[in-house]
């Protein structure tokens, strides 16, 4: 419960930023730029928290590795709450000029400081509890928090916008902001419930047993499967951003389809997520990591070349179709990845090697496609980004393929390891 809760709050504060970056802020923040340079600078801002995750994985990577898992993720949790309910009460640059979008970004990079170690340390938590034989589904728990972000956020954004009917001029003005200001609700949920929690088992003998610096050792030690991790992560988020983000602002702005329409899809996206989160974690279990997310990827690919002529076509139906696939390639990505990172490294560097492993590849899928994809398409077309996708997705294979399988060996400092917890 602790890492699922954690988990939906870090993502939910990341799909309404991106839910808002594409159909608020170029308006609220970036009035006098131009409307592809207003939707590149609103997605810029979206990304910038990405540039922040790698120094938040290294930092909090070194704390959960020296100090615990439970320390780490009550810090991560106040930062990333914080800055969300932050982002809410920014006024507008027309009330406080260019300082509104600094505030804006200056907030994104906190929440990507503090996400950069968030997800590590709770699939290591769920992780380092389980038993060998079902750890890809105690690792399930975390990974139906993005599943359960997507369906909150689109719905608590559809209900808002539905609200305020044909008033679009108070949604921009002041709607947009009841989604973030809710976060402190979650953020109090979660803290008590993450301050209930056992530490991890992997600390339940005296410290010292990792390394001083634990990221030299992960470099020396273990730098190929650190790459090749970073490789695996990728291909995730680099779905989740583009149809959470940039699938998003398209829907509305090009196709003039209805903000609620959009919304509305993206709730059933999620719970078709949440579905195929459960059953690739679960799978993975019985039938191999590298092979449960092996076939996520290897569909991805081809996907990825069918999707944007499938949103062009203007059809509502189709559209809806395109999204809800490809969330649910997001869930079938995602759903063994919550134990299959943590179990490629060592105990002495766990936290760090999952941490920078999933910041990696958030930053090179989940960063970059959205926010080059609005210049791709103006200059090139919807082939580009297709073809930017499908790369993203192909190297995602490629690396699961040069990994060893990991499932049901056994996870030294876990509950099932002998009791030094040593390499």
């Amino acid at each position: 419960m602790a890492g699922y809760v954690g988990s939906a709050i870090e993502f939910y504060d990341f799909v309404i930023y991106g839910t808002a970056a594409a159909l608020v802020f170029p308006t609220v923040f970036f009035p006098d730029l131009g409307h592809v340079l207003a939707t590149t600078a609103s997605l810029g801002a979206f990304a910038a928290a990405f540039l922040a995750r790698p120094l938040g994985a290294a930092v909090f990577g070194h704390y959960g590795d020296r100090i615990g898992r439970k320390q780490t993720l009550v810090v991560t949790l106040l930062m990333m709450g914080l800055a969300t309910v932050g982002v809410g009460l920014v006024p507008p640059t027309d009330t406080i000029g260019v300082a509104a979008p600094l505030i804006l970004i200056a907030l994104r990079l906190i929440q990507g400081f503090a996400v950069g170690g968030e997800w590590a340390g709770a699939v290591l938590m769920s992780a380092e509890h389980a038993p060998a034989h079902r750890r890809g589904f105690y690792g399930m728990f975390t990974q139906l928090g993005l599943g359960t972000a997507v369906v909150l956020a689109n719905l608590v954004f559809l209900l808002v916008h539905f609200g305020f009917g044909t008033d679009s001029e108070a949604f921009l003005q002041w709607g947009w902001r009841i989604p973030f200001l809710l976060s402190a609700v979650l953020i109090v949920t979660a803290l008590y419930i993450r301050l209930r929690v056992e530490e991890s088992p992997a600390f339940a003998e005296p410290a010292g047993q990792a390394p001083a610096a634990p990221i030299a050792a992960l470099l020396r030690r273990q730098g190929r499967q650190l790459l090749l991790a970073a490789g695996v992560a990728a291909c995730a988020p680099m779905l989740v951003f583009q149809a959470g983000t940039f699938f998003t602002h398209y829907a509305t702005d090009h196709l003039d389809f209805s903000t609620n329409f959009v919304l509305l899809v993206g709730v059933i996206g999620g719970l078709v997520e949440l579905g195929c989160v459960v059953a690739a974690a679960v799978l993975s279990d019985t039938h191999g990591r590298r092979r449960v997310a092996a076939v996520g990827f290897g569909c991805a690919v081809p996907w990825s070349f069918a999707l944007f002529p499938l949103v062009q076509t203007g059809s509502r139906p189709l559209f809806a179709v395109a999204i809800v696939v490809t969330y649910a390639l997001i869930g079938v990505c995602m759903g063994p990845l919550a134990a299959f990172l943590p179990e490629i490294f060592a105990p002495q560097y766990r936290y760090t090697g999952a941490a920078l492993a999933h910041t990696f590849g958030a930053v090179l899928g989940g960063a970059v496609p959205p926010v080059i994809s609005p210049a791709l398409l103006n200059d090139y077309g919807g082939w580009a980004i297709a073809v930017t996708m499908g790369a993203v997705a192909s190297l995602s294979l490629a690396c699961v393929l040069r990994l060893r399988e990991t499932a049901g060996a056994p996870l030294q400092g876990a509950v099932s390891s002998t009791r030094s917890g040593r390499v």
